[in-house]
């Protein structure tokens, strides 16, 4: 896939079959993760892969999203380090690019994936259901699975409604 077709055609995707992820598909979507740029190179991503059901159920009861959770054949729980840290905006920014590269790779493997925010509500629960030193702060919940039939559209403003000037 080329990489802008890539990136205009993703879409965040909620609902998906029952077939499973396989753990080559979410250790590559984890690696893509990685990839993302961080400043000083100091890479504060850290990760949980949750795949069984009865661990899926308990973590869908931290959001108002719940039956995303529960019907996603995995997750991965997205955590910045807060002792990898070095500034609070580039380090969250880093984080965002990191996320971003998660849901690109799901979209070129073939799966589908969404940015699970809301879930941050309830972070230290998520923390502690999860079995994490406090240093590990939540940044997301990312629902990976295969897409349903659906069709998913989505609409973006035009550049010049978001470009500011140009000098």
């Amino acid at each position: 896939m080329d990489l802008l077709e890539g990136i205009y055609t993703r879409r965040s995707v909620r609902r998906y079959t029952d077939r499973p992820v396989e753990q080559a598909q979410l250790i590559e979507i984890i690696k893509a993760g990685t990839w993302a740029p961080s400043g000083l190179n100091n890479q504060p991503w850290r990760f949980v892969i949750v795949r069984e059901r009865e661990a899926r159920v308990k973590l869908a009861g931290f959001t108002k999203y719940r039956t995303i959770i529960e019907s996603a054949p995995a997750c991965i729980a997205v955590f910045i380090d807060r002792n990898a840290m070095y500034n609070d905006v580039k380090d969250h920014q880093a984080m965002g690019a990191c996320i971003q590269n998660m849901l690109l790779a799901s979209h070129a493997l073939g799966l589908g994936a969404v940015w699970l925010g809301e879930i941050l509500n309830n972070a230290e629960k998520v923390r502690v259901l999860l079995e994490l030193p406090p240093e590990m702060e939540l940044m997301a919940v990312v629902a990976i699975g295969h897409p349903d039939a659906g069709k998913r559209t989505s609409q973006r403003k035009g550049i010049p409604d978001v470009l500011l000037k140009e000098l």
